[in-house]
């Protein structure tokens, strides 16, 4: 019985590696597992006749045979399938638009400031995010023990009490009046960060872009109108724009950038406070002492510099009612842009 299982179980292999049609693959079937004559289902059914114990190892070897066969006819069958398949392109479908990635809205009003400013002939540079304690704050006209410190909740590097992770991006207004003559104007855009709790409006990250022009005569009216000239670009001409008296210790005089309440068409609502005008930004013209860090020549030269918050800009204009969605890359978030 041994014996017949074994050759039963070779003759079977044999002839599955020559079917190659699903019929023929079915006659197999009936062959050896047909209820009356299947040469395996005889087999199993001669076992009764033998002794107990006869029939427990017959058995048990019967049944493997039984097995293996079963998976090399699954296996055969799903060869000849594949075998079978022929790719087919239905040119008349409508094909399916690949999803692609999106840009992050920061990035997207990034690169509308650059563009406007590249247009209006600024370069475009960048800075250290690890700035010096002097760049960041003295050569701003910003000493130590300075109230102004105060301003600035800032992240100082452990071990080295003079790096900070920038607070603004002003350093760069330092550095690049040591580097350049004027005239120049560029704009710096770039990551910075303070030490504050987050909620709706203030993160510890954030994105700013510095602007600085120095000239001979650049007067607040050269700032104005270049102010002018960018919310109009990002927020449509009907926007309208206003300086308002503030106070940086780096400019003099300083000013606060404002622009009508896109929101409300300056009727006043929840989100200006009531006033018809949003707060921008800071600016003002260059004070004489950064001048002076500089090493300029007394009142030869004079510009403008301004400042301000990307993150802001892209909340007004994408309606995005909580600065912390911008850093949890949730792609539902993202796609919306």
């Amino acid at each position: 019985m041994i014996e017949s299982l074994k050759q039963l179980k070779q003759q079977a292999v044999t002839e599955l590696s020559a079917v190659t049609d699903l019929a023929v693959l079915d006659e197999f079937v009936l062959k050896y597992f047909g209820r009356k004559q299947g040469k395996l289902t005889n087999i199993l059914r001669s076992l009764k006749n033998l002794d107990e114990r006869q029939r427990k190892i017959l058995g048990e070897d019967a049944n493997a045979v039984k097995i293996e066969i079963w998976k090399l006819i699954d296996n055969r069958r799903l060869a000849i399938k594949k075998s079978g398949k022929k790719d087919f392109i239905d040119l008349t479908v409508d094909g399916e638009k690949p999803s692609m990635g999106h840009l992050h809205p920061v990035t997207q009003i990034r690169r509308e400031f650059e563009q406007f400013f590249r247009e209006q002939g600024f370069a475009v540079m960048e800075g250290p995010e690890i700035e010096s304690d002097y760049y960041n704050f003295e050569a701003l006209n910003i000493p130590k023990d300075h109230p102004a410190r105060d301003m600035f909740d800032t992240f100082y590097v452990k071990g080295r009490d003079n790096l900070v992770l920038r607070t603004h991006t002003s350093p760069m207004q330092a550095r690049i009046m040591e580097q350049k003559k004027p005239p120049f104007a560029v704009i710096i855009p770039g990551k910075t960060y303070r030490h504050e709790a987050t909620d709706a409006r203030h993160e510890h990250t954030f994105y700013q872009v510095e602007g600085l022009v120095v000239d001979t005569n650049i007067t607040l009216a050269n700032l104005k109108q270049v102010m002018n000239d960018l919310i109009r670009h990002l927020f449509g001409h009907e926007a309208k724009t206003q300086l308002r008296p503030s106070y940086f210790p780096f400019t003099e005089p300083s000013v606060e950038l404002l622009m009508s309440c896109i929101f409300c068409g300056q009727k006043g609502c929840s989100i200006c406070g009531q006033s018809g005008w949003l707060e921008m930004g800071g600016a003002g013209m260059v004070h004489p002492k950064v001048f002076e860090f500089a090493g300029y020549p007394k009142d030869k030269y004079s510009g403008f510099a301004f400042g301000m918050g990307i993150m802001r800009f892209a909340m007004l204009k994408y309606n995005i009612p909580d600065i912390r969605l911008f850093h949890q890359n949730d792609a539902r978030f993202l796609s919306q842009f």
